[in-house]
C-alpha cells in the first residue's frame, strides 16, 4: 500500500474539482422555474386557464347581447342593472378557471412526490423551506401573469360584441377596476392555497379532491342550504370559507348575496387561509421524511 504525500501548500485534486457554485435562494428559484416549465402539464393547465376564461367571456357576451337585442334587460337575467355588466362578462370565467389553477398548484408539489424527485429536491436544499418558498413564488408569479393575460384577452374579444349596446367595462369605475384586479388576485391566491394543500397531502388525487370540495362543493351546498333555510349561521359560515369569501373581490356588490362579506375583507379571509396552510405546510415539510 502506498500513500501520496502532498507538498506544503498543495491542494487535493478532489478539492480542486469542487463546484464553484454555492446554494443560494436565486439558484433554488431558478431550479424550481426550470422544473416548472419543463412539465407538459404546466402548459396544458395554463392553456386551459386562458381558454376557459376567454371562452366563457365570449359565450356570456353573446348571451347578453342576444337578450339585449330582443328587448330584454339585465334584470331579466338576474344580473341587476347594466352597471358592471361589462366587467362581469370579462371575469365570468374565473369560477371555472380556478379549478385549472388549483390543479396546477397541487401538481407542482404532488408530481414530485409521485416521481420521487422530491428526494433530490430536498437533498439539494436541505433546509427545505427555501424550496417551498421558491415553488410558491414561481407558481404565484406565473398564475398572476397568465390570468392577467386571460382577462386582457377576454376584454379584447368581447369589446366588439358589447360596444354596440354600451355594455363594455368602465375602467374609470373603482368597482370595475377592483373586479378586474380581483380576478387575478383571487386565482393567484387559489394557486398558492393549492401548493400548500399539495405539500400537506402529498397525493395528487387527494389534493385535487380536497380542492374541488373546498372551492366548489362546500360553497354550492351551503348556497343551497342558505336559499332553503335563510339561516344566518349559514351565511356566517360561508363568509368564513376560503372560496365564498375570497371570490367577493370579483363579485363585489354584483351577483353576490346582500349579506356577503365585503370584497377586500373576503379576500383577506382567503389570504389568511392561505397563510395558515402555508405555515402548516412549512412545519410538515421540515419534520416529515420525503
Amino acid at each position: 500500500m502506498s500513500a501520496t504525500t502532498l507538498a506544503p501548500g498543495a491542494t487535493s485534486p478532489t478539492a480542486s474539482r469542487t463546484s464553484p457554485y454555492r446554494l443560494s435562494f436565486a439558484h433554488v428559484l431558478r431550479s424550481e422555474w426550470i422544473k416548472f416549465r419543463s412539465l407538459r402539464s404546466t402548459w396544458w393547465t395554463l392553456g386551459i386557464t386562458v381558454v376557459v376564461m376567454v371562452g366563457f367571456s365570449l359565450m356570456f357576451a353573446a348571451v347578453v347581447t342576444s337578450v339585449s337585442g330582443q328587448g330584454g334587460s339585465p334584470e331579466d337575467m338576474g344580473m341587476g342593472s347594466t352597471d358592471g355588466i361589462g366587467v362581469m362578462v370579462i371575469t365570468v370565467g374565473y369560477s371555472f378557471a380556478q379549478l385549472a389553477v388549483a390543479v396546477l398548484g397541487a401538481l407542482t408539489v404532488t408530481g414530485e412526490y409521485s416521481t420521487g424527485m422530491i428526494r433530490s429536491t430536498l437533498s439539494a436544499v436541505p433546509r427545505r423551506l427555501p424550496a417551498l418558498a421558491a415553488k410558491m413564488i414561481v407558481v404565484g408569479a406565473v398564475t398572476a401573469v397568465t390570468t392577467a393575460v386571460a382577462v386582457g384577452l377576454s376584454y379584447l374579444v368581447t369589446y366588439p360584441i358589447l360596444s354596440g349596446d354600451g355594455l363594455t367595462a368602465d375602467f374609470s369605475s373603482a368597482e370595475d377596476q377592483r373586479a378586474l384586479l380581483g380576478a387575478v388576485l383571487y386565482l393567484t391566491a387559489v394557486a398558492l392555497f393549492s401548493v400548500a394543500v399539495g405539500v400537506l397531502l402529498r397525493s395528487s388525487a387527494g389534493a385535487i379532491f380536497t380542492l374541488v370540495a373546498v372551492f366548489f362543493v362546500l360553497s354550492m351546498v351551503l348556497g343551497i342550504v342558505q336559499g332553503v333555510t335563510g339561516a344566518d349561521w349559514v351565511q356566517t359560515l360561508m363568509n368564513s370559507l376560503p372560496a365564498s369569501a375570497g371570490e367577493q373581490i370579483v363579485l363585489g356588490g354584483g351577483m353576490s348575496s346582500p349579506d356577503a362579506i365585503g370584497p377586500w375583507q373576503g379576500f383577506a379571509v382567503l389570504v389568511a387561509w392561505t397563510a395558515a396552510l402555508t405555515a402548516a405546510a412549512a412545519v410538515v415539510l421540515k419534520r416529515r421524511d420525503a
